[in-house]
This record gives C-alpha cells, sequence and structure tokens, in this order.
C-alpha cells in the first residue's frame, strides 16, 4: 500500500512534464521535433497553419483511421493485383534515385517547412514533407496514459459499440482502434475470423501503433543512425542521405543509452541530501537577496531625496532598475530551485526518468529516452558544479554624489571592472615572467590591478589552493621577477575601482625556461667572411647577405656547388652549470644551423675556413641533425641543429642521440616545422645539449657534446639568412614585481 502511494505522489509531482508547450494540457499524440522536444499533433497542425503552411500537416500514424484505406475495401482492381516481391526495391528506387527523397519530380525549388519549436524558442526545420516526416512520441502517450489512470483523470472509459447507455469498457483492440465491453468484444471478434486473431489490450482514448514506424517506408525501425539521430528502417539504410553514416542496430542504441540514463538517475538519488542542501542554501539566497536588495532600494532612496526635487525623476529610473536586477535575480533563484526540486526522489524530471525507464520497447525508449538522457546529464552536471544562479550582493548599486551633482542627468550606478583579457601575444616567460593584458571594451576604468600567480607542478596541499598576491599595480603590464626553472606558472588578474573588485580574468599558464637564461651578445671577428654578416648594433641580430658564390653555384649545379659558410659566434662561454637562451630563425632563411661548440675548436675550424661543396657540409664535422649515420665514441665537439626553408631538418643521424621518440618528439630522419623560437638548453656537467620549441617546450632534439672546455654559442649561414636573439626580459622598462616578495592568499 505505501509503495503504490509513493508510486501516485511520484506520477502527481512530474504533471508539469507531461504537459504540451503550445496548448499546456496533457499530450496527445504527441510528435518528436528534431530538436528533441515534443509538441501535440493537433497543436503542430495548428502551429504550422498560423505560419500560412498548407497541406504540409500529414499524418504521421501508421494506423488507417477510416474505412476506405482498409484492405478488405480497396478497389477490386487492386485486390486482385498480385504485389510483386522486389516491391522494397522499387519504392528504394523511386525515393533515393531519380529524384531525391521526397521530391516530385519537375520540382525544382522544393519548399522547406520551419517549425517554431516553443519550447527552445528556435526554428527547426522539418523538411519537405512536414509532419509526416516526424515520429510519434509512443513512450510519452503511454507516460501520459498511466498518469490519467494513476490521478483518475477524465473518469471511466466507456465501451463504443454499446446501445444506449454504454457500460464501462474493460478491452481494447488497436487493430479495430476501439473500446469493447466484454460482450461487445466477443460480439465483433466471433471465433473462426480474421478478427478472432486480435489481442486485446487495456481500455485507452489514444490508439497507438504496435511499434514505431519508419515514417517515409512505413516498415518497423530496426537501426539508429549516430551521424543524423535518427531512427531508420531497412530501406533507410541504403539511402544516399545516410551514405557513409554510423549506423547501429536498435538494441544497441538501447542498451547504451539506457545504461547512461541509469547511471545518471542512479547519481541523482544517491545524492538527494546534497540536492536538499542545495536547496536550503538556495532559499537562504534568496532571503538574503531579499533584504539585500530592500538595503541598497533604502540606500539610494536616501540618497536621491538628498538632491532634491531635480533628482526625482532619476530616483525612479534607479529604483526601477535595482528592482528589475533584484526580480531578475530572484526569478532566476527561484527556478534553480524548481530545478532541484524536480531532482527529488518521486518528483519532476526523476519521476519522469522513472516512469521511462519502465519502458520496454526498445525503439520506444531510445525515442524517448535521448531528450531526457541530456536533461538529466544537465541535472548531473548542475549537482557537480553547484553555484546559485545569482547573487545576493548589491554593491554594484552603490552612488557617488560628489563630484557628480553636476552630471545628474547621465547618473547610473557604479559598476566594477570587467574581467581584464590577458595579452597571449605578449605574455611569456624568459629570463622573468612578462605579463600584459588589457580591459574589455566599454569597461568602467579600472584604478589599480592585483595580480595572482602559483605554480602548478607543486605538490597538492589540503584545502583551497594558495595564491600569491600584488597589491595595487599601475598600468597594464608587469615584469614578474626571480621564476623557479622549469615550472609551470598559472597567473590571473582583475580590476579594482571605487565600486569594488572585478572578476578575474581566464587563467593563463606560463612554462619557465629549464635552466637560467644565458645572456649574451654577438661576436661576428671569426670566421672569413665577415663582409657577408650584418650584425645590429645592439648586437642581437644577424643576417647573413649571400655572395658571388651563391650565383655561381646556380652555374655549377652539375658539376659542383661551392658555396661560403658564415659563421658567428656568442661572447659569451659557458664553463659550468646549465644554460638556455633562446632565439628567432627566419623562415625564409637558405640554410642556417643552430647549436654550440667547444671554443678552441669552433675557432681553429672557422677561422681562415674555405669555400665548401655542399650546402649538405657539415662544419662541425661531428653531430649534427643532418649529418650522415655514423657510430662515435667520443663526444663531437659540436652540436648543430640544421633549418632550412622554414623547416627543421633530424636526420638520421641524430637518431642514436636523441632521447625522444614515440609520443615525447618527432622521429629521426624527417623534418618538423619551424616554431616562432627555437631553444637550446645546455648542460655542461652531463655534457647534453637539448634543442626545444621555445614556445611550447615541446623537445626537439638531444646531442651529446664534448664540455672539455669553454663552450660557446655559435650560428652558422649557407646561403642568405638571419637569426634573431630573444631579448631578455629585464631590459624592458616595465613595472617590476619580486616574486619573492609577494604574499599568499589563504
Amino acid at each position: 500500500m505505501a509503495a503504490k502511494r509513493g508510486t501516485k505522489t511520484s506520477m502527481k509531482n512530474m504533471e508539469k512534464e507531461l504537459l504540451c508547450p503550445v496548448c499546456q494540457e496533457m499530450y496527445k499524440q504527441p510528435l518528436v521535433l528534431p530538436c528533441t522536444h515534443n509538441v501535440c499533433q493537433a497543436c503542430a497542425r495548428e502551429v504550422l497553419g498560423q505560419q500560412g503552411y498548407i497541406g504540409h500537416s500529414g499524418d504521421p500514424s501508421s494506423e488507417p483511421t477510416s474505412p476506405a484505406s482498409t484492405p478488405s475495401t480497396r478497389s477490386p482492381r487492386l485486390a486482385r493485383r498480385t504485389l510483386p516481391k522486389p516491391d522494397r526495391l522499387d519504392r528504394l528506387l523511386k525515393s533515393g534515385f531519380g529524384t531525391y527523397p521526397g521530391r516530385k519530380r519537375g520540382t525544382l525549388h522544393p519548399q522547406v517547412i520551419m517549425f517554431p519549436c516553443p519550447a527552445c524558442q528556435g526554428d527547426v526545420e522539418l523538411g519537405e514533407r512536414g509532419l509526416a516526416g516526424l515520429f510519434r512520441n509512443l513512450t510519452l502517450e503511454r507516460v501520459v496514459e498511466r498518469y490519467r489512470q494513476s490521478v483518475s483523470v477524465g473518469g471511466a472509459i466507456l465501451c463504443q459499440l454499446c446501445k444506449p447507455p454504454p457500460l464501462e469498457a474493460t478491452k481494447g483492440c488497436t487493430e479495430c482502434r476501439a473500446t469493447f465491453c466484454n460482450e461487445c468484444f466477443k460480439l465483433f471478434h466471433p471465433w473462426g475470423t480474421q478478427k478472432a486473431q486480435h489481442e486485446p489490450t487495456l481500455p485507452t482514448l489514444s490508439f497507438r501503433p504496435k511499434g514505431l514506424m519508419c515514417p517515409d517506408h512505413k516498415e518497423e525501425v530496426t537501426h539508429y543512425c549516430k551521424t543524423c539521430q535518427r531512427l531508420v528502417c531497412q530501406l533507410c539504410r541504403v539511402r544516399r542521405t545516410h551514405s557513409g553514416h554510423k549506423i547501429t542496430p536498435v538494441l544497441s542504441a538501447y542498451q547504451a543509452l539506457k545504461d547512461k540514463l541509469t547511471k545518471s538517475l542512479t547519481y541523482i538519488l544517491g545524492n538527494q541530501d546534497t540536492v536538499q542542501t542545495q536547496i536550503c542554501k538556495l532559499e537562504e539566497t534568496v532571503r538574503h537577496t531579499e533584504v539585500s536588495g530592500q538595503q541598497a532600494k533604502e540606500e539610494v532612496s536616501q540618497l536621491v531625496r538628498g538632491l532634491g526635487a531635480a533628482l526625482e525623476e532619476k530616483r525612479a529610473v534607479l529604483l526601477a532598475a535595482i528592482e528589475e536586477c533584484q526580480q531578475e535575480r530572484l526569478a532566476r533563484l527561484s527556478a534553480q530551485i524548481q530545478e532541484h526540486r524536480s531532482l527529488l526522489d518521486g518528483s519532476g524530471l526523476v519521476g519522469y526518468a522513472q516512469e521511462v525507464l519502465k519502458e520496454t520497447d526498445q525503439p520506444c525508449f531510445v525515442q524517448a529516452a535521448k531528450q531526457l538522457h541530456n536533461r538529466i546529464t544537465r541535472a548531473t552536471e548542475s549537482l557537480q558544479t553547484f553555484r546559485p544562479a545569482a547573487s545576493s550582493s548589491f554593491r554594484h548599486c552603490q552612488l557617488d554624489v560628489g563630484r557628480e551633482m553636476k552630471l545628474l542627468t547621465e547618473l547610473s550606478f557604479l559598476r566594477v571592472p570587467e574581467a581584464p583579457v590577458i595579452d597571449t601575444q605578449r605574455t611569456f616567460a624568459y629570463d622573468q615572467i612578462f605579463l600584459c593584458w588589457r580591459l574589455p571594451p566599454h569597461s568602467p576604468p579600472a584604478w589599480h590591478y592585483t595580480i595572482e600567480f602559483r605554480r602548478t607542478d607543486t605538490p597538492a596541499q589540503p584545502g583551497p589552493a594558495h595564491w600569491q598576491r600584488r597589491e595595487e599595480v599601475r598600468g597594464t603590464s608587469a615584469l614578474l621577477e626571480n621564476p623557479d626553472t622549469g615550472s609551470v606558472y598559472v597567473l590571473r588578474v582583475r580590476g579594482c575601482n571605487k565600486a569594488g573588485y572585478g572578476e578575474y580574468s581566464e587563467d593563463v599558464h606560463l612554462h619557465t625556461p629549464p635552466a637560467p637564461v644565458l645572456h649574451f651578445f654577438l661576436d661576428g671577428r671569426w670566421g672569413s667572411s665577415r663582409e657577408r654578416l650584418a650584425i645590429s648594433k645592439d648586437q642581437r641580430a644577424v643576417r647573413s647577405v649571400p655572395g658571388l658564390p651563391l650565383l655561381l653555384a646556380a652555374e655549377r649545379l652539375l658539376t659542383g656547388c661551392h658555396l661560403s659558410v658564415d659563421v658567428v659566434l656568442g661572447d659569451v662561454a659557458v664553463t659550468q652549470g646549465r644554460s638556455y637562451w633562446a632565439c628567432a630563425v627566419d623562415p625564409a632563411s637558405y640554410l642556417v644551423k643552430v647549436g654550440v661548440g667547444l671554443e678552441s675548436k669552433l675557432q681553429e675550424s672557422f677561422q681562415g675556413a674555405a669555400d665548401v661543396i655542399s650546402p649538405r657540409y657539415d662544419p662541425d664535422s661531428g653531430h649534427d641533425s643532418g649529418a650522415e649515420d655514423a657510430t662515435v665514441e667520443a663526444s663531437p665537439p659540436f652540436a648543430f641543429l640544421t633549418i632550412g626553408m622554414g623547416k627543421i631538418l633530424l636526420g638520421a643521424g641524430a637518431s642514436a642521440h636523441t632521447g625522444l621518440t614515440g609520443r615525447d618528439g618527432p622521429a629521426a630522419g624527417c623534418t618538423v616545422p619551424l616554431p616562432p623560437r627555437l631553444g637550446i638548453c645546455l648542460d655542461y656537467e652531463r655534457g647534453r645539449v637539448s634543442f626545444l620549441d621555445a614556445v611550447s617546450f615541446r623537445g626537439l632534439l638531444e646531442c651529446p657534446l664534448d664540455c672539455s672546455g669553454p663552450v660557446c654559442p655559435a650560428f652558422c649561414f649557407i646561403g642568405g639568412g638571419a637569426v634573431q636573439l630573444q631579448e631578455p626580459v629585464g631590459t624592458k622598462s616595465e613595472r617590476k614585481v619580486t616574486i619573492g616578495g609577494f604574499a599568499k592568499l589563504d
């Protein structure tokens, strides 16, 4: 008895789920729109009629409704005609070949019917067949019928064939589409006739087909098209409209969707305490919103009354704005409360889902559960990421009447600055972190900013994350000094003015270099072709201008290619520890080699060097990303990365020394696109040098290096090319923020 009473309560609480959005009454022969919402068939016809569509409101029902359409009353000529077995193929050819599906021959511009969905307030396309191409939601019809029976809506169902006064119906017949008492059912279904094979059902006022039928081919649906998200029959599978689509049996779709819906529903039912707690919090937020709103209105009223008669009109405007904001928040909070209440056991959406899970007809269940699962999923996400739909604070309603007395006509509420937008093109990490941001257009100005950041690669501590903060930062950029090497920082910014603090910007993650940054300048004193090297005044950029040898090489392509190697070195040598530097290579460079080498070997090799035979010439005679395969016991004195025409060459000879294979980096013997900046990391003690993408810090190549003496950066040019060293962030004239002096946030 208690279980039965609980079922009745559950059915009563889900009445809102069973109302048509057009007529606000119980669904009658509901149709499923392409947007997965439902609408009564009669309401859909009426809406299409109001839109001016005539003759497109076909009946999607697959059952005959008049005696003229039954097989026994057809024309004698049609009755004597023997239908051939290839009838399905004939229908397929008519619908899928020669003309477009559903299009009459000779129709140049078929009319596409748009239906305004009352639920999602959007226009959905019904296709050329209109309502005739939609499925009936048989599962929803069954739920409505069970609901009517549970709450006794409409009274008893009477026999449709009894002489007056009719008796109460005890049986129904889907084939005859009528309800019968016991005597009338026996009378109209005599033994020995075809009607005697009709299966009786419970009496009902709405007769439905036994199963879902394809609206196009009037055959039972057997598959589900995941691409179109639509049930299809055997003939639909071979139509051109489903060519290349992912189609699965309806049993698989039924089981997968039922498992997902059951899992989501189980989660909601298992967190009823959470639902109730969140409802209590929302109700408390509503009370605070009402109190805060009332206080804000009183403050505004007091200020506006002090301004005299000239401010009376403005006062009304401000009060209306607060009232509108308050009502909007209350409406949103009330809607959120109602949404959460529908998640309680036996209520609204949950009750409806429980009833849908009782459906055993697989196509019908898939038909009805698709939209329901989306709603249950959204409800589950709202539980996991709960927060009130509106804030109870009305601080944005404060007024400043000091200097604004002469601007009464423009008097408005103070607004906090909007969330800043971090400029990811100008924000980067090198020797220091340079952070740049801007306010969105039409945002109130900010007096100053607060920068917060933290490392994400440190072990997680219990409780909320600890942010480091710097208050009252002026301007729209800042330098963060002394960052830890090889770390990942997350940063955010928010503005502040008299109205208070605004929202935080979106978090931006920055990787710091894997080693301390090496500061050096370019030194062009080495090599025999210094006249072809143009070094900038700040000694951070160099360009190689091709000369006569390159022109002569064009004539001797078949006999030999004599090119010159232009070399420029860094003015600093490394003798210990780990060092990192970055540079940008012009993508139009013909052939550039970027790397490091022993200072003595570099001076010995390139001071007075002669022309070489080929652009494949390796100036270091040791390891190079484009060198031939060789097995060398000792570490080479040079390590270079070969760049040409916007590509990086990772030669087969590098495979023995690179530690990046598979997922960790590109394979040897290939080319990869040239990143905007290249990073070089030298580990002097280990005798290893790594080449990185300086933007993402993705490894490109790792090589051994002879570190028996001072090692310095080196750049080689064959043909035209240009290299720009990355400028240290510390040289920028920006506001400096020392990381060590930051306070931690609790």
